[in-house]
């Protein structure tokens, strides 16, 4: 490609990118000051109603123009933002309770106020919660922009068309993955490094549930990996550390991962690899 087949092709693929995404900059500008007007004030700003009636207003006008750039539709940004914010009193106290469940959960968790100034989980959580609000009014593309901000701040990577139940608990938070047909119920508590996922990603299962059902107070502790949108984790159960699973449990199960200790030796070790190839023989 000679260089000015090159131009001309650059120039037309960020003529054609720009025209569907939300600037970049701004949608992250977008989602700090929305978190930080909700859960971390500032001394002396947004103290008195008016100021705060001013703020909510900015945010209004900046969502808009963010959803704008999206559809191209003044009326269509307007009536999408003014949805947003007539819910989000109930997204503020459907976050609040998250919050809770950490202080509830977490012996190391202080006070609300360290929850909503260091947990990168309940970051996490409010992000997924303000992008699947907008998920919902069928908003795509912005929704999955404010999504990978959280992911890249938090390495939570929560796909905004996931649903999730109230009082939702992520502790530590980094390599959690949920994929966006998973459906989760109430009083759910994942650990670092789970993934809820699809057992088979081909492009003709898009419009298939892909995701599993985790059912309420299930717990899912680190590296657990749950996959298949046929598979249901019962309520009540508890998937211990390193646990593959890709089928559905009954309520109140307990599923964990068995680790060998054999003491080193030539002859322990032999014996070891002898019973593992006996076994694999057996599953065959």
């Amino acid at each position: 490609m000679h260089n000015k087949d090159f131009k001309q092709s650059l120039y037309r693929h960020h003529n054609t990118i720009q025209a569907h995404l939300p600037d970049k900059e701004l949608s992250q500008q977008f989602i700090d000051h929305l978190y930080n007007f909700l859960f971390i004030p500032r001394q002396g700003i947004n103290s008195k109603e008016h100021e705060i009636e001013k703020t909510l207003h900015a945010l209004k006008n900046h969502l808009s123009t963010l959803i704008y750039e999206v559809t191209h539709d003044v009326p269509a940004a307007q009536e999408a933002a003014e949805k947003f914010f007539s819910e989000l009193p109930g997204l503020y106290e459907e976050l609040l309770n998250d919050a809770k469940s950490f202080i509830a959960n977490d012996p190391a968790a202080l006070n609300l106020a360290e929850v909503l100034n260091a947990y990168p989980g309940f970051y996490a959580i409010s992000v997924y919660r303000i992008a699947n609000s907008l998920w919902k009014q069928h908003i795509k593309i912005l929704p999955r922009v404010f999504s990978e901000y959280a992911h890249s701040k938090t390495g939570v990577d929560i796909h905004p068309g996931a649903t999730i139940g109230k009082e939702f608990f992520i502790d530590h938070g980094t390599g959690v993955v949920i994929g966006e047909t998973a459906v989760i119920g109430n009083g759910v508590k994942v650990y670092q490094g789970v993934t809820v996922g699809a057992f088979n990603s081909e492009k003709n299962k898009r419009a298939e549930r892909r995701h599993p059902k985790i059912e309420d107070n299930v717990i899912l502790y680190s590296g657990a990996t749950v996959l298949g949108g046929d598979t249901v984790v019962g309520r009540d159960s508890i998937i211990g550390a390193n646990v593959w699973l890709t089928h559905s449990l009954p309520q109140a199960s307990l599923v964990f991962h068995k680790s060998e200790v054999v003491r080193r030796g030539k002859d322990s070790v032999a014996t070891l690899l002898m019973q593992v190839a006996d076994d694999e023989l057996l599953q065959d």
